[in-house]
């Protein structure tokens, strides 16, 4: 099913079919639906031409990878991926824009919560490696609350010559790191920055932490655990958003 996504859940699939209707390709719905929940999506189908498919609960459980549903599950074109060339020769750098670059997030949840914030806060786009990097799937679709086609995925390989590539189009790494040797309350960020967010429980890999330019901490109080990478990466979004305001 590498091919295909799935878009679940009442208020998920009716923001995807109001703005990108022609992505859509089947819905299926829980066979005798409460109207509160397909009713208006039904009319949406209608508007749009788009077929609907009554199935049972464990078609439904299936396709939407065991997470809540509500009955509906839509079955969507794989998400547009641009090509990093490409992305970095148009981004204009004079306006210091800020992207995330995720180093192996393998948690959908996480992924999804990132694209929310950084289509919250501005960022001009996500890049994400193709290798030991959770896929798009609808998980982190519902988990960017509606969120994943308002800010642009960048597809990358290694992501080491992508930051190489990044660097010498004018912008600042910064490796979020608890061992940072610069807290991120003190950074200047006005500036192109490229926020890399490591994986769960590992961190930014060793190599990919040496080639970034500053290694960001967050402060913490009361010996208080760090943050996990999706609460992470929306703090250093939001001050990045505030200081270029």
């Amino acid at each position: 099913m590498e091919d295909k996504e799935y878009i679940f859940g009442k208020h998920p699939v009716e923001e995807f079919i109001a703005r990108t209707p022609k992505r859509i390709q089947k819905i299926f719905m829980k066979e005798g639906i409460e109207p509160r929940f397909g009713s208006s999506i039904k009319a949406l189908a209608k508007k749009y031409k788009i077929s609907v498919v009554e199935v049972d609960l464990k078609k439904l459980a299936l396709l939407s990878e065991g997470e809540q549903h509500q009955g509906v599950v839509a079955l969507v074109s794989p998400t547009p991926m641009f090509d990093l060339k490409e992305w970095i020769a148009k981004i204009k750098i004079e306006n210091n824009p800020c992207v995330v670059l995720m180093d192996e997030l393998e948690d959908p949840h996480n992924v999804g919560a990132i694209i929310r914030s950084a289509a919250g806060f501005g960022a001009s786009a996500i890049l994400l490696a193709k290798h030991r990097q959770s896929p798009i799937t609808g998980v982190v679709t519902k988990a960017s609350a509606g969120t994943i086609d308002r800010v642009p995925l960048v597809r990358i390989g290694n992501i080491n010559d992508a930051i190489v590539k990044l660097k010498e189009k004018g912008f600042w790494i910064l490796g979020l790191d608890g061992d940072g040797d610069q807290s991120l309350f003190e950074i200047d960020m006005k500036m192109p920055v490229c926020i890399v967010v490591g994986g769960e429980g590992k961190g930014i890999r060793e190599k990919t932490l040496d080639n970034c330019d500053i290694k960001v901490r967050i402060p913490m109080e009361n010996k208080v655990e760090s943050f996990n990478a999706s609460v992470s990466a929306a703090l250093v979004l939001y001050e990045w958003r505030k200081q270029n305001k």
